[in-house]
């Protein structure tokens, strides 16, 4: 698995455990719907820490609460 592919499926993860959808998201951290169909779809090869850091925020979680998923710690991960 690569990060991107990482970083989507936590982001999808922490979405249904918040009940909150991918659009109200986008709308908490003002950024664009096509910007997080990007990162959801994983065409970004990365996704910054800048990034990492609103989306945690808008999901009311802290980077360090995101990152912390066992999905990160497979030695597996396909870093880009």
């Amino acid at each position: 698995m690569k990060t991107s592919q990482a970083v989507a499926k936590r982001i999808k993860d922490l979405l249904a455990q918040k009940d909150m959808t991918q659009y109200r998201l986008c709308k908490i951290i003002a950024m664009h719907n096509n910007t997080m169909t990007n990162i959801m779809t994983a065409k970004n090869k990365s996704v910054n820490l800048n990034t990492i850091l609103l989306i945690s925020r808008g999901l009311g979680i802290t980077a360090a609460e995101f990152l912390n998923d066992p999905i990160f710690e497979n030695a597996d991960l396909d870093i880009d």
